[in-house]
């Protein structure tokens, strides 16, 4: 019996465990279920031991702990490879949405509903599983394989570079494979090849130092909420392209052949407006939108405050103003040297009559781009191809992963996005499902990609 025939035979046991790991609610970001995290973290622990690993510990961090394991017996000539993934969730609330309990995980035809059931449980445990039935079946593995799944992803990781400065030696590789992903669908693959990075920040315009009555002192003194309107205004033209000087300074432009291969991806229009509810699409001038969604920078107001927020009218001339704002960058772009930009802007074009501030809010990521004719992606994408039977499209995210440029920082190594979930699978929402069959089919490509790498 081969490790397909192992994969086949136990399958209704892996199916089982994944239920397990789903119940334990590990959601990071809630300070009550710091323990379910934890719990989570040796239930990965656990698992690998019994898959076949060694050198499998839980480890502490600042916050939330990771999980690091090996098996280095294929010897000094065969490549090793770091196998990343994370085992925390995100909180499941609104409860009432959901139609079954999210920390209960249910089969209704060939998917299982539950928090964390593709995002990211389902496909971390699809490495782990690959990895015990060639063992199970050949007594050892094609390559030296390191394990690195974290327990804080889901608030932006942010003990991790801590951790894998002072930990290097549990981490090296000549290769690393994300299991945190998505392919394009159920019968298309995909190869990420670029992620965006992330800068946070707030605004705050301050005038005068409490409300005023706006009848007795409007025209007296100026308003900080039109003159954080003309702030805003001031960062982006009508078209969509942002005039902050010196904003795409470091941007990598985009090749002839980067936009052949964004082109080949199927994309329809009217589809995304209905899907999104808006009545045009709206971005950077000269490139189309799927180009402005994959990889191209923005700068986006993500809330306003000022003034009264309740119903009716209550005549005032607002003290304060703020916006929070947050940029998706790209290659080369700098989260602090966006942000410093950002900072002067707002000095150079404070209205009169105002003070304007520029604070950082949690959240940072360096962009991530595979640079071409990286071997790792080769491989991976021969490996797709015979597992799907076509080749994959060569996509990127307008998302933000920070640990990818962490470990490339640290490890000098482009991840390769390995993973097997799908992004209508509701991650992050409601009813987050994963499909069986494609749980089953990552282990086959796992598989074979341990292979492929061994020859």
């Amino acid at each position: 019996m081969g490790w397909a025939d192992y994969l086949d035979t136990h399958q209704s046991r892996f199916v089982e465990e994944l239920c397990e790991f789903i119940r334990i609610p590990s959601v990071s970001a809630k300070p009550e279920n710091a323990g379910d995290v934890r719990d989570a973290g040796q239930w990965v622990v656990d698992r690998l031991v019994s898959a076949g690993m060694e050198n499998v510990q839980l480890m502490d961090t600042a916050g939330h702990p990771v999980v690091c394991a090996d098996w280095l017996r294929a010897g000094p000539d065969a490549p090793t490879i770091l196998i990343y993934g994370h085992f925390d969730v995100q909180p499941a609330e609104p409860f009432e949405l959901w139609t079954s309990p999210p920390f209960e995980p249910t089969i209704r035809g060939d998917r299982i509903y539950g928090r964390g059931a593709t995002d990211d449980k389902g496909a971390m445990l699809i490495p782990i599983l690959a990895a015990e039935a060639l063992l199970a079946e050949t007594g050892k593995l094609p390559v030296n394989v390191r394990f690195f799944f974290e327990g804080q992803e889901e608030i932006g990781s942010p003990d991790l570079p801590p951790f894998i400065e002072a930990n290097l030696d549990r981490l090296q590789a000549d290769m690393i494979f994300s299991a945190d992903g998505s392919q394009w669908d159920t019968e298309t693959p995909q190869l990420v090849l670029g992620l965006k990075g992330l800068t946070s920040l707030e605004i705050t315009v301050q005038g005068a130092k409490s409300d005023l009555h706006s009848g007795l002192h409007g025209g007296g003194v100026a308003n900080p909420a039109m003159a954080l309107a003309q702030l805003l205004a001031s960062m982006k033209s009508p078209d969509g392209r942002i005039t902050i000087d010196g904003f795409y300074d470091d941007v990598v432009d985009l090749t002839d052949e980067d936009r052949e291969a964004i082109a080949k991806v199927p994309w329809d229009e009217a589809a995304y407006l209905a899907q999104t509810g808006a009545p045009s699409t709206l971005g950077e001038p000269g490139f189309t939108t799927r180009e402005n969604l994959w990889a191209r920078p923005t700068l986006e107001v993500n809330g306003l405050t000022s003034g009264w927020q309740g119903q009716g009218t209550k005549t005032v001339l607002p003290a304060v103003a703020s916006a929070k704002i947050t940029c998706r960058l790209v290659a080369n772009q700098n989260p602090e040297a966006v942000f410093d930009l950002i900072a002067a802007h707002v000095d150079a074009h404070c209205p009169p009559g105002v003070t304007a501030e520029v604070a950082r809010n949690p959240g940072r990521a360096d962009p991530f781009l595979v640079p071409a004719g990286h071997n790792a992606t080769a491989v991976a994408g021969q490996v797709l191809e015979e597992v799907y039977g076509k080749a994959p499209y060569k996509t990127r995210v307008g998302g933000s992963i920070p640990v990818m440029s962490t470990l490339l920082d640290e490890l000098g190594l482009h991840a390769v996005m390995f993973a097997f979930g799908h992004e209508d699978e509701n991650q992050h929402a409601p009813d987050e499902f994963f499909r069986l069959p494609t749980f089953r089919r990552g282990q086959t490509a796992y598989a074979r990609l341990m292979e492929r790498l061994g020859e």
